[in-house]
């Protein structure tokens, strides 16, 4: 029998973090991840329609997009790109809302925290302005003057004084950036956090250390703030709540309360809601694991989503800032984009055993049918020269 579909009240807040499509013509270009090119050429050859397409097939599947991330090359695509994918989501008024990456890629320069305070603050009245909750994303210029934990709550204070909220951090882990390594010195996050607990409404966290999230997760329930899961390892215990550790697999963590975040009514309890770049290519498997949490069946949604963060893992592995190929690997093959090329030709840098077992994960896990067409498609993908 088919699963339920009918509206569920959802116990988790999920964003999937979306990339951006290009078209065919960018292949001629000749960009590479060792080779400059600009913003401005990379605009020029990106794929609107499509990339829209792909946002509103994730909120067809219960989830609200993250919007000019990670996933989106975020840091080499630059503000105008991103700056009008905040606009076009926002006005495609998804059901499910979005979040949006705020940083300072609009300045020719930082050279100052002041600069840092002004830059954010200014694309986080953009992203409001658009109706979505703007992600504090992390600012490599603290990270490389090794700013101390007084300057790093000096700056973030700052923001926060010139914004209304709601907002989340973002603490990205120097396996996705490494000139990260070190962000959030000394007792810094915590301090932050607590500046105003109104306006900071939680952290969406990307360090794959499931024992640190659990922890900060605990510290802040109390104060009605959320960790936005991006462990794309160890998501499905971590959504699903307690003890990850623990064995066998629990039953989800109970509900305690709730909060409301923007237009959003937020469950409260020991488990953590989600950011993550995965949920854009296993949409289907796990909005449906996601229904048969909030319906009570932990079962369920342990069998649905155990073989997802399999394929999570494969396509997270090392080197973990390339998980992006994977991603635009799997929506092409799944016919929801023409081809699977990323800014600079990212996905170059996975070869073609990564890709084919990527495939086969897939297929398991019910992220991707195995049809003709499908096929097709790989061995004409397997059949490209890599080079």
């Amino acid at each position: 029998m088919p699963e339920r579909t009918a509206a569920i009240t959802p116990t988790r807040l999920c964003f999937a973090a979306a990339h951006v499509v290009l078209h065919e013509g960018y292949r001629d270009l000749g960009h590479r991840l060792d080779q400059p090119s600009s913003s401005a050429a990379i605009r020029a050859h990106l794929d609107w329609d499509a990339t829209m397409r792909l946002r509103s097939w994730l909120s067809s599947h219960g989830f609200g997009i993250a919007e000019a991330m990670d996933t989106a090359q975020r840091f080499v695509l630059g503000w105008e790109s991103a700056q009008e994918l905040i606009a076009r989501t926002g006005a495609l008024h998804l059901p499910h809302g979005f979040c949006a990456g705020a940083g300072t890629d609009h300045l020719g320069s930082v050279n100052s925290p002041q600069d840092l305070i002004d830059g954010v603050a200014h694309q986080c009245a953009q992203i409001a302005e658009h109706d979505g909750i703007p992600v504090i994303l992390p600012m490599s210029f603290l990270a490389r003057t090794n700013a101390s934990a007084n300057d790093y709550v000096a700056v973030y204070r700052g923001i926060l004084e010139r914004t209304a909220g709601p907002l989340f951090l973002h603490w990205l882990g120097p396996m996705f950036l490494p000139e990260l390594d070190g962000y959030f010195p000394g007792d810094s996050l915590p301090r932050i956090l607590a500046l105003d607990r109104q306006k900071v409404r939680g952290i969406k966290i990307s360090m794959l250390d499931a024992k640190l999230e659990v922890r900060l997760r605990r510290e802040l329930l109390p104060h009605d703030q959320i960790v936005l899961t991006g462990d794309d390892f160890h998501f499905s215990r971590l959504i699903l709540g307690g003890d990850p550790e623990r064995e066998p697999l629990p039953v989800a963590a109970r509900v305690e309360r709730y909060t409301t975040i923007g237009a959003h009514r937020v469950a409260l309890g020991d488990f953590s809601h989600a950011l993550l770049g995965v949920l854009d290519a296993i949409a289907e498997p796990a909005g449906r694991a996601l229904q048969a949490l909030s319906r009570g069946d932990s079962a369920r949604f342990a069998d649905l989503m155990g073989p997802c963060e399999q394929l999570s893992r494969h396509v997270f592995c090392a080197p973990t800032q390339h998980y992006k190929a994977g991603l635009a690997f799997l929506n092409y093959l799944a016919g929801r984009q023409p081809n699977p090329m990323l800014i600079r030709r990212e996905d170059l840098a996975r070869d073609a055993d990564h890709y084919r077992r990527a495939a086969e994960l897939a297929v398991r896990c019910g992220a991707l049918a195995d049809t003709p067409e499908v096929t097709a498609r790989l061995q004409n993908f397997l059949a490209e020269p890599r080079a």
